[in-house]
């Protein structure tokens, strides 16, 4: 597989530490050799809303690699997973970027015993590598699997079976990795697999799902589903699910967005005002409709005319939301992820 590694620059921070105890419990980085494809999904009980869930734990260069790193973590910045990046970047394998990150821990909230790494990546001609790592003082049940092209990682676990679980499922699970990356999620969609969240009976309360395509621009991937943080007793991996299957039906077999030419929906980033224009072949009146990360319906609006202007709330800034248009007979002729900027 032909390749050009791309590599991130990185800025200079300054930060301060704040201690998040046992950040992810169950997490799954994976690459795809055939495609070049880059994935992770993870998720857990712990309370990250504030900084955007637990999708945090994560990062990805398309095209090279990705790294998830959890347990007790520093943030606002979470500076171990900044240095791993910026080791992948600068070619480091694997278990060369985990024995550099023990050596050179850099939060100052616990030690390299506090913390799981699982890492990801191609060589230079293009053949997968894994590496993994979990610290002796993590909270257990804490282990990690690693295979050809993945690694599978949690802490404060129910017990080996939720690795063994997500595994099987990635293993036999069929189609794109995204595919694959949700159904390993689905093996820790048990109460308590998290054992944090027993008494609600759910396994976790946030969950994220992201790939990056090779061609992809850093941070802005093919792919990004993360409910942020679900009520008390909602199962956050059933919400993503959701997401999932909605965005799934939107793309065609060989993984690529549908994008029905009868349909025009500009421009995307939208700010305040949003335009769309159906062709004839479109049998009105159509229908809108725009969905939130939880998968929540947020607005409805029908289509009467081949051309329509939608106002989008200001409420509605800085989110990634979904929007799906069916013609006058159900029928879906377009969806798309729809980045909402503030306005002007």
């Amino acid at each position: 597989m032909n390749r050009c590694f791309r590599f991130l620059p990185f800025l200079v921070i300054i930060f301060f530490a704040a201690q998040l105890p046992a950040q992810d419990t169950f997490s799954i980085i994976a690459v795809d050799p055939e495609t070049g494809e880059v994935g992770s999904a993870g998720a857990s009980c712990v309370d990250a809303s504030a900084f955007g869930g637990v999708i945090l734990l994560n990062d990805i260069i398309p095209g090279r690699g990705g790294v998830n790193a959890q347990a007790t973590v520093c943030l606002p910045v979470h500076i171990n997973l900044v240095n791993a990046i910026a080791r992948m970047a600068e070619g480091f394998a694997p278990a060369d970027i985990i024995e550099w990150l023990v050596e050179n821990d850099a939060c100052n909230s616990g030690t390299q015993a506090n913390r799981q790494y699982g890492i990801a990546d191609f060589d230079e001609d293009g053949q997968p590598r894994t590496a993994a790592y979990t610290g002796a003082s993590t909270l257990s049940y804490a282990s990690h699997i690693t295979g050809p092209n993945y690694s599978i990682q949690g802490n404060i676990l129910l017990g080996p079976q939720i690795l063994d679980s997500m595994e099987a499922r990635f293993l036999a699970a069929e189609g794109p990795l995204a595919k694959k990356l949700m159904a390993a999620l689905q093996g820790a969609n048990v109460p308590g697999a998290d054992t944090r969240c027993m008494a609600q009976g759910t396994s976790s309360r946030s969950a994220f799902l992201r790939v990056a395509k090779p061609d992809d621009e850093p941070g802005n991937f093919w792919l990004e589903l993360n409910v942020v943080l679900t009520p008390m007793g909602v199962e956050p991996i059933d919400s993503l699910q959701a997401l999932f299957d909605e965005w799934y039906g939107g793309i065609n077999a060989d993984s690529e967005k549908q994008k029905d030419s009868a349909v025009k929906v500009f421009p995307n980033p939208a700010s305040s005002t949003l335009h769309i224009v159906l062709s004839p072949s479109v049998k009105l009146p159509a229908v809108v409709s725009f969905y939130n990360s939880k998968g929540s319906e947020l607005r409805k609006t029908d289509l009467f005319n081949s051309t329509a202007q939608i106002e989008l709330p200001e409420a509605w800034s800085n989110e990634v939301l979904f929007l799906k248009i069916s013609d006058g007979q159900g029928r879906v002729v377009y969806s798309e992820k729809l980045l909402v900027l503030p306005h002007d």
